[in-house]
């Protein structure tokens, strides 16, 4: 009987997990590396409670549906087809996915030679592109997201987008492959920075992995 009551748990919890296609990729440094710009107890809640939520609320949503057996750029590439909760889900994944990447407690990392001179070309200066991009933050109403991509044509560009929406989605206006995003969702600073947004877009460039922005960078280019 023992054996039977397992069996049919395990069949259970098997069933249960069947479709957890999508899973949180590791932190690649302590909730408190931060320190000084991002605080433990927001890192900790961002990352195990909201971006937790959002890649398992993804996997509920495409249970059963074509979507789960598509991967994540799939998804988001003809999201304008599928519900709400798809689009906010798959967002919010990769999103995070992305933004855990590009910060660092390494300082001083410094933007490859080829990205520092695209930069340059395209915003007039690396001062330029900084207040571009911050700037694209802070004007954001409400929740979302700051972003640097690659164009279909290999060119830098800055935007924004509402809620969990970013660059790869059918649904924006201005579409290309993200290299640097930047959440600006109060849940991202206001623990540490309450009202001040404008406070942590500043600090946030202390903590920036440009090692790993570069990396996108020529992976975007080499898909062009």
């Amino acid at each position: 009987m023992k054996i039977l009551k397992i069996a049919a748990l395990s069949t259970v919890f098997a069933a249960q997990f069947a479709f957890a296609q999508f899973k949180q990729t590791p932190l690649p440094y302590a909730y408190n590396a931060l320190e000084g710009s991002v605080d433990a107890q927001t890192m900790e809640i961002h990352y195990s409670k909201h971006a937790a939520a959002y890649v398992a609320n993804l996997n509920k949503a495409i249970a059963g549906t074509p979507e789960e057996k598509q991967t994540l750029f799939q998804i988001l590439s003809g999201v304008s087809k599928l519900t709400p909760a798809v689009r906010n889900n798959a967002g919010g994944h990769y999103n995070h996915e992305l933004f855990w990447t590009v910060l660092t407690p390494v300082k001083n990392t410094q933007p490859s030679e080829k990205l520092a001179k695209a930069i340059t070309e395209t915003f007039g200066s690396m001062d330029a592109f900084k207040e571009k991009i911050s700037k694209a933050g802070a004007d954001r109403f409400g929740s979302g997201w700051a972003w640097l991509s690659v164009d279909k044509n290999g060119k830098l560009f800055v935007s924004s987008t509402a809620n969990q929406d970013n660059p790869l989605m059918d649904v924006v206006e201005e579409k290309g492959t993200p290299i640097l995003g930047i959440d600006v969702w109060e849940h991202a600073y206001y623990l540490k920075y309450q009202n001040k947004r404008a406070d942590y877009l500043t600090a946030i460039w202390n903590v920036l992995n440009w090692k790993e922005v570069s990396k996108r960078y020529d992976e975007a280019l080499s898909k062009k």
